[in-house]
Formats: structure tokens, C-alpha cells, sequence
């Protein structure tokens, strides 16, 4: 080869990103598309915030005040689908587009178009889902589990909203198998399976749990859609169907669902908490093994949702055993976690601060899991704000505070720039005191019988519920510092090393590369003795 022929071949595989707006359309970087599933997903989680401020904007204090009861019901379903499907799960693959590649010593994901195809589906999803809002008879309005026969006897929205969600699903997939086929076929040389990163396990794991369930889910509404539309009766006791059929079929999806949105939240938190423990992750093969043991486990405990349908005793008793289960392998990961400090030098850096947060109040979310576990005592908590309360706690203080803490602590290796620490600290309080206030007095009211997706409420809760909605709107607000953090590091201001955080690069290929990282990553392997038998 003549040295103009390598120049010219070098200058090829060297070129940065196209210039404009094409360049966010047509790019097939990983970094690119990683950064806009982070963006969309956070005006997606200020779009769904700001109709959970709706909601709680009305239960401030007892009677009907600011809107009417079908918005009311249609703000908890957008809410919730919009939280699930396009804050929560885009931010988590976001974090994956980004540093999976950059983790592996890969130098971009696998199969590029259909990274950008999988991102530019869900604009259009999300477009179907909002339009509803504008059609006569209003948005879904029977929660995000989308229920029948209450969802069929609502306006003209069922199809776009269906249509929706078989684009999500469609766009989850194919991320899933990008994320499949790019850690199994371009890690650098030298990493086996159990050298691979925590966050790039766990993701793996989710990967295999999104292709299958999401056919599942497009399977069921799908039914919905043909009840509907075409005379069938899959669901419709008058002509032979079940609308309990639904249930299981919603819920085989439903709960590994859950898992799908908790299991990246472990893998962030495993990476955050040796940096600033400054020691390798306590147990690493345990926790991958009880990952896989809890991503297996989701398959099969998805009736103790729907205890209170009336099924046998020895039903009842199989999904709480089944569901107990899972505390095993959940223990032994927060058992590790709290190792890997023990004795640790700890600096309290903000993505720590939000790792700890994470530990401690992901745990309370899960010991109320637990509670509802045992079918008898889920008779009594069944749809009532204590299962609100305990599902917030899982993924409010849990995946959303593991997104936090995996922003702080790679932030400054995707812009260059060290982020506002002081900013990022207040931002970490005022978030841990106004999530506590939000959703913990939530438990008593649920406890006392107080309903779920009920616009009015007896007077007897009112206090419980100011207290609620006032650490809502302390919630709501205090994300916006988290935006003026992150503007301002992409900005400028002090320069990041590659390491970033001191003794990082014990603890990742990620911190070897510069901050911010060149367009292209590594071209060439990284060195074997990079490659970190623990993490």
C-alpha cells in the first residue's frame, strides 16, 4: 500500500460527524444515536412528570378541583406508558448505545443502521400515542395495562394506541438483538463472558428478556385490536372468551417488564459503587449469577398481580413461593453492594450519593414486594396506594436514581468537562428528602383502603395527600437543576482527565479512553493487560 493510498485510508476511517441537522438523522455512531434516546427520553420524563403533577394537582385535597374524572384516568395511563416506554427503558438503552461499545473495546454497535432505525421509530410511536389526546373520546383512559372490556368501551384512540406500542416493541427488539450480537461477537480479544462489565451483564440479560416478552405483549393487544374491530371474542365472556386470558398474557410481559427496567439500574450501580469504594466489586460471579437467577425467575411469577381474579389455593400458593424467590437473589446482589463499601475508601461524590440512595430505598421498594407476595395479605393491599407507593419506590428511587447516577458519573467522560459538583449535590437532596415526602405517606393511605386511579378520596386521607402532592411538586421542580448541570457541562467549563474519577481506570476500558472519547472509538483493540479480570 502507497503511503497516499494509507493516508487517504486512514482520513476515511477518521472523519467526524456530518455537519447539521443530518447528521442526528442518518448517523449510525453509537454515541450519536446514545445521545438521542437520552435527550428524548429526558423531555419524555418531563412530558410524563408534568402529567404526574396533573394527577397530584388534583389529589391535593379532597373533591374535584381542576379537571375531570375521564382526564384524570387518561393522565394516570399516558403517565405510566409514557414512563415506562419512553422515559425509562430509552434512557437505559441510551446508557447502552453509549458506553457498551466503549466497555467492550468495541468500536461501534454491531449492526448501525438498525441502531439508527430503532431510535427513529419512537418518535413516531410516541407522535400516535400523544394524538390520542386530541381525538374524541379523549387518550386510553384504563390504566397502562390496558384492561378489558374497560378499554374496549372507550373513543377511537385503541388503535394508535396499540399501533404505538407495536412500534416500541418493534424498536425494542431490534435494539435488543443489537446489543445481543455486539457483545457477543465484538468484545476486544482477551474478554471472555465473565470479564465483561457489570452494566454490559446486566444489559445482555435484559436484551434476552425484551425479545421474550415484547411478541407476547404485541400479542395480546392484538387481540384487543381484533375484539374490537374484527368480531372475535378472546376476551369477551358473552361470546365465550375470558377478559382474566388478558390478564396472564399482560402480566407474562408485564412483570419481567419490570426486570427489564430494574436490571440495567444493577449494572450501573455495580460500576459505581467499586469506583468510589476504590475497591473491585465484592462477589462479582454471584452477581452475575443472580442476575440471570432474577431475569429466569420473572418468567414465572406473573399471577401474583392478579391474586384477587379467584384462583385455586394451590395457584396462590405456587406465585407466593415463586415471588419469595426472587428476594434471594436480590439479597445477595445488595449483600454484595454493601461488601463492596465495607472497609472501602468512599468519596461521596453525587453518583455515589444517588448509588447509595439507590441501595437503600430500592430496598424498601422491594421488602413491600415482598409483603405483597403472600396472596392473603395482597387481598387486602390489592389496587390501593400502598402498591403505588411500592412501585414507585422500585422505579422512582430506583431505575430513575440509577439514571442519575450513571449521568453524574459519565458525564464528564462524554463532554470533557467536569459537572457543577455542588449542584449536582443539591440536586441529590432535594430529590432523596421530596421522594420520601411523595411517596412514602402513600403506604398509610394505601394500608387505610384509600383506591388507586380515583380522582376523589375520603376526607380521612387529605393530610397524608397534601403531604404527597407538596414532595411532588419539590420532585418535579428540583429536575430542573439536573437539566441546568447537565447543560452546563456540555457547555464547558473544567477540563476532565481521561480517568475522571481517581483509580477509575482500575475499574473499566471506558476510563483509558480521552474525555470526551474521539468520534470513533477504539479502532484498534485495547491491550489484553487493559482488560480487568474484576470490575
Amino acid at each position: 500500500m502507497t503511503a497516499a493510498t494509507h493516508d487517504a485510508h486512514h482520513e476515511h476511517h477518521d472523519h467526524g460527524p456530518a455537519k447539521g441537522f443530518m447528521r442526528w438523522v442518518t448517523t449510525t455512531n453509537h454515541k450519536d444515536i446514545g445521545t438521542l434516546y437520552l435527550v428524548t427520553a429526558l423531555i419524555m420524563f418531563f412530558v410524563g412528570g408534568a402529567m404526574a403533577l396533573i394527577i397530584r394537582l388534583e389529589l391535593f385535597e379532597p373533591g374535584m378541583q381542576w379537571v375531570d374524572p375521564l382526564f384524570f384516568n387518561q393522565m394516570t395511563t399516558l403517565h405510566a406508558l409514557i414512563m415506562v416506554f419512553g422515559a425509562v427503558m430509552p434512557a437505559f438503552v441510551g446508557l447502552a448505545n453509549w458506553m457498551i461499545p466503549m466497555m467492550i473495546g468495541a468500536p461501534d454497535m454491531a449492526l448501525p443502521r438498525m441502531n439508527n432505525w430503532s431510535f427513529w421509530i419512537l418518535p413516531f410511536a410516541f407522535a400516535l400515542l400523544a394524538s390520542t389526546l386530541f381525538m374524541e373520546g379523549g387518550a386510553p383512559a384504563a390504566g397502562w395495562t390496558l384492561y378489558p372490556p374497560l378499554v374496549l368501551q372507550g373513543g377511537n384512540h385503541l388503535p394508535f394506541a396499540i399501533f404505538s406500542v407495536h412500534l416500541l416493541g418493534m424498536s425494542s427488539i431490534m435494539g435488543a438483538i443489537n446489543i445481543i450480537v455486539t457483545v457477543f461477537n465484538m468484545r476486544a480479544p482477551g474478554m471472555t463472558l465473565m470479564k465483561l462489565p457489570m452494566f454490559v451483564w446486566t444489559w445482555v440479560i435484559t436484551a434476552f428478556l425484551l425479545i421474550a416478552v415484547m411478541p407476547v405483549f404485541a400479542g395480546a393487544v392484538t387481540m384487543l385490536l381484533t375484539d374490537k374491530y374484527f368480531g372475535t371474542s378472546f376476551f369477551n365472556a358473552a361470546g365465550g372468551g375470558d377478559p382474566v386470558l388478558y390478564q396472564h398474557l399482560f402480566w407474562f410481559f408485564g412483570h419481567p417488564e419490570v426486570y427489564i427496567m430494574i436490571l440495567p439500574s444493577f449494572g450501573v450501580i455495580s460500576q459505581i459503587i467499586p469506583t468510589f469504594a476504590r475497591k473491585p466489586l465484592f462477589g462479582y460471579s454471584s452477581m452475575v449469577y443472580a442476575t440471570a437467577s432474577i431475569g429466569l425467575l420473572s418468567f414465572i411469577v406473573w399471577a401474583h398481580h392478579q391474586y384477587t381474579v379467584g384462583m385455586p389455593l394451590a395457584g396462590e400458593l405456587y406465585f407466593t413461593y415463586a415471588t419469595m424467590l426472587i428476594a434471594v437473589p436480590t439479597g445477595v446482589k445488595v449483600f454484595n453492594w454493601i461488601s463492596t463499601m465495607w472497609k472501602g475508601a468512599m468519596t461521596f461524590e453525587t453518583p455515589m450519593l444517588f448509588a447509595i440512595a439507590f441501595v437503600v430505598l430500592f430496598t424498601m421498594g422491594g421488602f413491600t414486594g415482598l409483603m405483597m407476595s403472600i396472596s392473603p395479605a395482597d387481598l387486602q393491599y390489592h389496587d390501593t396506594y400502598f402498591i403505588v407507593a411500592h412501585f414507585h419506590y422500585v422505579l422512582v428511587p430506583g431505575a430513575v436514581f440509577a439514571l442519575f447516577a450513571g449521568t453524574y458519573y459519565w458525564l464528564p467522560k462524554w463532554t470533557g468537562h467536569k459537572y457543577d459538583e455542588r449542584l449536582g449535590q443539591l440536586h441529590f437532596w432535594l430529590s432523596t428528602i421530596s421522594v420520601n415526602v411523595l411517596f412514602f405517606p402513600q403506604h398509610f393511605v394505601g394500608l387505610a383502603g384509600m383506591p388507586r386511579r380515583i380522582p376523589d378520596y375520603a376526607v380521612q386521607f387529605a393530610e397524608f395527600n397534601a403531604m404527597s402532592s407538596a414532595g411532588a411538586f419539590v420532585f418535579g421542580f428540583s429536575q430542573l437543576i439536573f437539566v441546568y448541570v447537565v447543560i452546563k457541562a456540555i457547555k464547558g467549563g473544567e477540563k476532565a482527565s481521561s480517568e475522571v474519577w481517581e483509580g477509575a481506570e482500575n475499574h473499566g476500558l471506558e476510563w483509558h479512553l480521552p474525555s470526551p472519547p474521539p468520534y470513533h472509538t477504539w479502532t484498534e483493540a485495547p491491550a489484553p493487560e487493559l482488560i480487568l479480570d474484576k470490575h
